[in-house]
């Protein structure tokens, strides 16, 4: 645990920089400063790895976010307050927080109606042109940080951002008490999404995926059934999902995390008559897409992008209550100057979630 105030002046900025694709660099940053008053300074104590860095590190561009100037990777983390600013009153040096990555203009419509995941200015970190966490001292709007409560480690806390993804994905799917639950894919974001939909009442919640390593796991973790997804026609694959998990007439709700194309047509039509799917996933920016079914069915359809309002503090608040273990999904934590060789290791998809501590942890304990 990090000492009650840590000196920013003896702090390193070694930041993990992405010249261009699996072209990266440690190189010593200018420390940033205390900007706005309501700012905070936050040295960075440890930092999953997503999809998207390792996106970014393997093609330099994610859609038409393209990485044209070296950048900073990472966006999962949590660290130690080291200085606030003038207005800040919540937060004082020396406190642990999880830190949301990204922050929107606060005066467009998106963020005056509450969804400023959707503003059009968000600066999120590691998406260009904006530079990521995987740095030594970050600077945040002091209400984009979260105080970990006693008995949250700060290693737990830099997994509150993909959980707070699965909160937002199971939100969008408005799921309740006694539900029934099909959860496409098996990665860290889908895992998370099966828990918060057991948190939030679900009766059954089903893990489909095609690697028999991840159902293994998900069935420890909290999926009441899995399955292992076929090379058939999608009906086939959803008819066999519904009478594996009991399901004659569909799910309650279905939600695709892994974006793949046979994932999203299989989950049509493993949804109930006016049921719900939710597509958290993200894959080619075009797909075959069953409409025929969705249309028949009258499903509600809904996508989610990244998380809002409230959906921060819940994630804390569901990690604090043990209602999800985010520990569990934790495969190995690894020093700062190995921070390529994690990479790595979550392309090549023999671990779960890969933490990086930060360049100062030696110096916070």
């Amino acid at each position: 645990m990090a000492p009650p105030t840590l000196n920013k002046d003896e702090l390193k900025n070694l930041s993990f920089i992405l010249n261009k694709p699996h072209d990266v660099t440690f190189a010593e940053r200018p420390k940033p400063s205390i900007e706005d008053p309501h700012d905070v300074l936050v040295a960075v104590n440890y930092t999953g790895i997503c999809g998207s860095d390792v996106h970014y590190w393997t093609h330099g561009a994610i859609g038409h976010f393209v990485v044209r100037e070296p950048m900073v990777l990472g966006h999962e983390s949590a660290g130690t307050v080291v200085e606030t600013g003038a207005a800040v009153t919540h937060l004082r040096a020396g406190d642990r927080v999880a830190i949301e990555p990204g922050y929107g203009c606060r005066r467009c419509g998106a963020c005056r109606a509450g969804k400023y995941n959707l503003c059009e200015a968000m600066v999120f970190a590691a998406t260009p042109p904006h530079d990521g966490t995987l740095t030594g001292v970050w600077r945040s709007p002091a209400d984009f940080c979260y105080k970990l409560p006693e008995g949250v480690s700060l290693q737990e806390g830099a997994l509150v951002e993909p959980l707070a993804v699965g909160v937002h994905i199971v939100k969008q799917a408005a799921v309740q008490p006694g539900q029934s639950v099909v959860v496409m894919g098996a990665g860290p974001v889908g895992l998370l999404c099966a828990a918060v939909a057991r948190a939030y009442g679900a009766s059954k919640v089903v893990s489909v995926d095609v690697v028999p390593s991840k159902l293994d796991f998900a069935r420890g973790f909290a999926a009441t059934h899995t399955y292992l997804s076929r090379r058939v026609p999608p009906e086939d694959n959803a008819a066999a999902i519904r009478e594996h998990a009991g399901l004659p007439a569909g799910a309650d709700v279905v939600i695709d995390a892994s974006g793949a194309e046979p994932s999203i047509q299989t989950s049509l039509h493993a949804v109930r008559v006016g049921g719900t799917y939710v597509q958290g996933g993200m894959g080619k920016s075009d797909i075959d897409f069953p409409i025929m079914a969705m249309c028949l069915k009258e499903v509600t359809a809904k996508g989610s992008f990244r998380y809002g309002p409230g959906d921060y503090e819940l994630a804390v608040e569901l990690i604090a209550s043990g209602k999800v273990d985010v520990k569990k999904l934790v495969s190995a934590v690894v020093p700062f100057e190995q921070a390529e060789d994690a990479f790595k290791r979550v392309k090549g998809g023999e671990v779960i979630k890969v933490l990086i501590a930060g360049p100062n942890e030696a110096s916070s304990g």
